[in-house]
């Protein structure tokens, strides 16, 4: 038993598991955050430069089929800018020089 809790501790340490949890609770806890930054901060200037209003709720309709052009065109901003927004914060936090090929 004890050859297999200590296995099992060097798992851990070999692929990193706690570092990868912190991490990843830290990712979490930064989402809102950054969704905020966006939804309340940025979103607002993008929503003057859109001439209509109601553009997040824009439908296609094909016959029977109604597609939700709007909803999925506000989704694509709203990854893009939190995607632009995480690395300008990555690129402040991290100011590390990148790797170069040996």
């Amino acid at each position: 038993m004890a050859g297999l809790i200590s296995e099992f501790l060097e798992f851990l340490k070999e692929y990193k598991v706690v570092a990868l949890a912190v991490a990843f609770i830290m990712g979490v806890a930064a989402t809102s955050l950054v969704k905020s930054l966006v939804d309340n901060i940025i979103m607002p200037f993008v929503g003057v430069l859109v001439p209509s209003g109601d553009w997040k709720e824009a439908t296609f309709n094909l016959g029977p089929v109604h597609l939700g052009i709007g909803p999925f065109a506000a989704e694509c901003i709203n990854f893009i800018v939190i995607a632009f927004v995480v690395f300008i914060i990555a690129k402040y936090v991290m100011k590390e020089e990148k790797v170069q090929k040996k």
